[in-house]
């Protein structure tokens, strides 16, 4: 009876996670009625929580946050080069920064000449808004 016991064992415990949303009556019995209410599927497409995940990751580092709200504060776009001057950080740090928050949609970037100018892009920044409000209860 080698290994036996040990699949007779495995063979309960699938049988006891398969009837562990079942409310147990205070007979010998199993009741069909469920422990909890049914699982409503989430109803937001991959691709959407795949956007959402990339402006999330984006707003997850304190250096670009710092850099939005340094964004947000101005009145005109900033040059990369005052960007980097407000931070102690290397411009190829500051710069890879601007990328992921480029990428994620949440700046915009024009380039005047030899520089690139930064402002908020309010699309992207409304999009995580509105992210959040589908995530509250």
């Amino acid at each position: 009876m080698r290994g036996g016991g040990s699949r007779v064992a495995l063979q309960r415990t699938d049988e006891a996670r398969a009837d562990s949303h079942l409310h147990r009556g205070p007979g010998r019995g199993q009741s069909t009625r469920p422990c909890c209410a049914p699982v409503i599927p989430a109803r937001t497409p991959p691709a959407e929580l795949a956007r959402w995940a990339r402006i999330f990751r984006a707003l997850a580092d304190p250096t670009r946050l710092g850099i939005l709200a340094l964004l947000q504060a101005q009145q005109e776009p900033l040059c990369v080069c005052d960007i980097v001057a407000q931070f102690p950080r290397g411009q190829p740090t500051i710069s890879h920064h601007l990328k992921v928050l480029r990428d994620a949609g949440l700046v915009t970037a024009e380039r005047r000449g030899p520089w690139v100018y930064y402002a908020p892009a309010a699309p992207g920044l409304v999009e995580a808004w509105r992210a959040i409000g589908r995530l509250m209860p």
